[in-house]
């Protein structure tokens, strides 16, 4: 990766831009030293120092409510899915690699809490391996490269990915998984070499960046000149919002997010619900009740490009669309992608209280 712009690991040095006290710094250490911090000057530049209930500065900052450690490390089955480390098969036409487990920025409302920016046990080390389970798939029709993000790997090593996938006939394309678009632009925009190689592959193969804006305020110049750039090559942008408790948790501004996006040149894939994770939960969960209001809110502010987005949970037995409420106890639910065949497409209702925020599936 060749963008050298600074990222902000220390309390220490954001304190003064933020306005910290003694007391509100040494409680931020505390935090960082428990769940990194790092934060680009890019992004940083975003938040409004002086509003300290700015959506920005939730997703970037760490709060002392990341100590409540109510919730689960793994919400969504992911280690019963591990074919070797690394690399997850859950669902029969896809495999997940997890490239990294380096961010530009560590998003406070991670669902990989446990292990990005800390431990590597659950990180592809070895890609010939992975190549080569992959070439004798034969179902799998396409792969997504994460992380961590996927985009902080070396120009090299995104270049050797896209090299042996893009050579695989029974894959349909590839997926990159990435926030830099929203937190780093410039990793993009500044260098020449990631570019060529996105460039070259791209009629090889279909390319799908899978990027995760959740405020219309990081959808800036910069961002919409990363997503033009893509899309100029050919590359399919999508997005996955997070529904977040003080950050898009009002129709209007989740609204104005997708409509924004749409007209970037961005499809809205998914509005996740947010995952029951330890030093998450608390802060960001929004209850599934007031989420589908929002959702539906939301999706009747967009036209017809806008509506294609879902609300969906992702659990252990696969994803599953949040729907709507059938009377004031009940809710509808559908599996959207199963892991088990017999649960494909399966329509079932649910009692969801008012302040439940997930299921147990």
């Amino acid at each position: 990766m060749s963008s050298n712009e600074k990222r902000y690991v220390h309390a220490s040095e954001v304190s003064e831009y933020l306005g910290l006290s003694a007391e509100e710094e040494t409680m931020l250490g505390n935090i960082v030293s428990e769940f990194p911090m790092a934060v680009p000057s890019y992004y940083l530049s975003l938040i409004d120092p002086r509003d300290p209930d700015d959506p920005i500065r939730k997703m970037a900052i760490p709060s002392v409510r990341e100590s409540d450690w109510e919730g689960e490390w793994d919400t969504s089955g992911e280690a019963d899915n591990t074919v070797e480390v690394g690399l997850q098969h859950k669902y029969r036409e896809t495999v997940l690699i997890l490239s990294t487990n380096h961010c530009a920025m560590y998003c406070r409302h991670c669902f990989r809490k446990r292990l990005v920016g800390m431990s590597d046990e659950e990180i592809s080390k070895n890609f010939d391996s992975a190549v080569r389970y992959i070439s004798q798939h034969k179902e799998i029709s396409n792969v997504l490269i994460s992380g961590g993000d996927s985009l902080m790997l070396s120009d090299t090593m995104v270049e050797k990915y896209l090299e042996a996938f893009t050579s695989m006939d029974h894959l349909d394309l590839v997926r990159f998984g990435t926030r830099i678009p929203v937190v780093l632009p410039d990793r993009i925009l500044r260098d020449q070499r990631i570019q060529d190689i996105f460039r070259t592959y791209a009629p090889k193969k279909q390319i799908y960046i899978v990027t995760h804006f959740n405020h219309p305020r990081e959808l800036t110049d910069k961002s919409r000149a990363v997503i033009r750039l893509f899309n100029q090559m050919g590359i399919i942008v999508k997005n996955q919002t997070v529904l977040l408790k003080g950050v898009n948790d009002d129709p209007a501004v989740l609204g104005t997010l997708l409509r924004e996006l749409t007209a970037a040149g961005v499809v809205p894939y998914y509005i996740f619900q947010c995952r029951p994770v330890r030093g998450v939960k608390n802060q960001f969960q929004v209850p599934l009740r007031q989420g589908v209001q929002i959702v539906d809110g939301a999706k009747n502010m967009q036209n017809g490009q806008g509506k294609c987005v879902r609300y969906i949970m992702s659990t252990p037995r696969g994803k599953v669309e949040i729907i709507g409420a059938v009377s004031d106890e009940e809710m509808i639910f559908k599996f959207h992608q199963a892991k088990d065949p017999g649960d494909a497409s399966k329509i079932f209702t649910c009692r969801v209280e008012e302040n439940q925020g997930w299921l147990a599936l």
